[in-house]
């Protein structure tokens, strides 16, 4: 098992070997294997919908769930997500990919699409800090098979949950930050993650991402917050919740951009509360919303139903 580094000194890490994927989710039937996810963004058109059956058609491959949506008939953007079934599909995925960059994305000026195999679930890693719930709730849920990723490393400014990430046989990495080693921190993070993942979980790490770093980590990161922001900024907000006798207690995953939580909105819950709460109770309670709305962003992202556009998403949920 990887030792936790006191110091910033070069380590290695040897991830987490990949598991199969686990629940199917909403796709349902078949075998995962011959699963297929194919989505795509573009100017809305005629006759993109009937091109892609076509495509997909011509390739054997049988439609069994699909979702679009427009942000206008006339001039505005199209959002389409196909899960499909194909046969050998892993063995039919590098021509399939080929067929469709040269015919529909030309065709249709498409820039931003995928096709991808249900079967291989997204590397993730997860960054926190002291607060474990929301991290031991995705490591619980990915050991169940509830969610379709393999979680490969977990990164922590603080020791503190080193004992309890390793009982699920997943690399911890302390990399402690100050003021002063923010930079030489960030940069062996970066060592880590760039490259190695698909997506990376802010799982309450209190630390400011940089955009040096959200420049050159190389994948999407998705980052859990309550929903007092900005109401009740800065330490204690439970406790300034309960001062100004709030009805709501909530949360809001997002993806993290240079404008700090002012990402695009994947998801977000609350739950009521009342005067009888303490701010214990209060704090339990938004630590049960967050675990679940981060549990559904991470799961919706890595089963492609969340398409971005600027700085909104469409989530075919």
């Amino acid at each position: 098992m990887t030792a936790t580094p006191s110091t910033l000194a070069p380590t290695t890490v040897d991830f987490a070997p990949p598991r199969a994927a686990g629940a199917q989710g909403k796709s349902g039937g078949g075998e995962l294997t011959d699963l297929g996810r194919l989505i795509l963004h573009c100017a809305d058109q005629p006759g993109i919908v009937a091109a892609i059956s076509r495509f997909l058609a011509d390739h054997d491959a049988n439609i069994i769930e699909s979702d679009q949506s427009t942000s206008d008939p006339e001039g505005g953007h199209f959002f389409l997500r196909m899960v499909f079934h194909k046969r050998d599909l892993q063995a039919h995925l590098e021509e399939m990919e080929a067929t469709f960059e040269a015919s529909i994305t030309d065709q249709f000026d498409v820039t931003d699409w995928s096709i991808t195999s249900a079967s291989a679930p997204k590397r993730v890693a997860v960054m926190v800090s002291k607060y474990d719930h929301c991290l031991l709730d995705l490591l619980w849920r990915a050991r169940r098979g509830e969610l379709p990723v393999q979680i490969g490393l977990v990164i922590s400014n603080h020791a503190d949950l080193a004992a309890e990430v390793r009982s699920f046989g997943v690399p911890f990495v302390h990399i402690p930050v100050t003021r002063d080693t923010k930079a030489e921190a960030e940069a062996k993070q970066l060592e880590l993650l760039r490259g190695n993942f698909d997506l990376v979980v802010l799982a309450r790490y209190m630390q400011i991402i940089t955009n040096d770093f959200l420049e050159k980590v190389g994948c999407p990161i998705i980052n859990i917050h309550h929903s007092f922001l900005p109401a009740f900024i800065g330490a204690g907000p439970y406790q300034k919740a309960k001062d100004r006798g709030v009805k709501l207690v909530g949360a809001t995953a997002h993806y993290v951009t240079e404008d700090l939580d002012e990402g695009p909105i994947i998801e977000q819950d609350v739950v009521r509360v009342s005067h009888r709460d303490d701010v214990a109770t209060l704090e339990r309670r938004g630590a049960d919303v967050e675990r679940s709305v981060l549990h559904r962003a991470v799961l919706w992202h890595c089963e492609d139903r969340v398409l971005r556009q600027d700085n909104t998403t469409v989530v075919f949920a």
